[in-house]
């Protein structure tokens, strides 16, 4: 099982944004679909070993579960909107009980700390940042759990977490690259079993 942990530091926690403005009116959604999408798509096919977190605002996380996953489409907006559908199904989640808003999509009420340690029990824990080793030093990990942020840095908090948690801390390439580009690297890397294999 591949996982990916995404917060959203300026994300909405409510349903009230327009699917017309999600990189703006709702916060920077737009960068929290494109990981999900970059996460889960092949040609023509979904990657059912897959599931990714998105924490939104430290508050809801939104778990998509790839063996489950219907009507995702390869555009932002209906990411957005199943997005929606999950902080519109958010009153049914009960403590760490979720609340199923479609079909592979499901509603916690954990923000990043709870999410991380919970996730990161059946996980080998990779964070995704900038200043990490470099990714080709690194042997591919079993069951691995990447963490990166939005378009912001990890809080304080987030990285003391980060440091006590992770057992690699790495880097995908010598370019800073957008959250979505950076979890398609991190796939070909586990594709071709660290550059090994084509």
């Amino acid at each position: 099982m591949r996982q990916f942990l995404v917060t959203g530091h300026d994300a909405p926690t409510t349903p009230d944004f327009s699917l017309d403005d999600i990189a703006g009116g709702a916060g920077r959604l737009d960068v929290l679909c494109r990981c999900v999408n970059s996460a889960f798509f092949l040609s023509h096919a979904l990657r059912e070993d897959v599931r990714v977190h998105l924490v939104l605002g430290d508050e809801f996380t939104v778990r998509f579960e790839g063996s489950e996953l219907r009507r995702l489409n390869p555009d932002e907006r209906s990411t957005a909107a199943l997005i929606r559908g999950a902080l519109e199904a958010r009153d049914g989640a009960i403590g760490h009980m979720p609340a199923d808003a479609s079909p592979g999509v499901s509603t916690y009420r954990m923000g990043f700390e709870e999410t991380l340690e919970r996730v990161a029990e059946d996980a080998t824990v990779v964070e995704l940042h900038e200043d990490g080793d470099p990714v080709v030093e690194v042997e591919p990990p079993e069951d691995p759990l990447f963490v990166l942020s939005d378009h912001h840095d990890f809080t304080g908090a987030e990285a003391d977490l980060l440091a006590d948690v992770a057992e690699e801390r790495v880097r995908i390439g010598p370019e800073r690259l957008h959250a979505d580009h950076t979890i398609t690297v991190a796939h070909n890397y586990l594709d071709t079993a660290g550059y090994t294999r084509y």
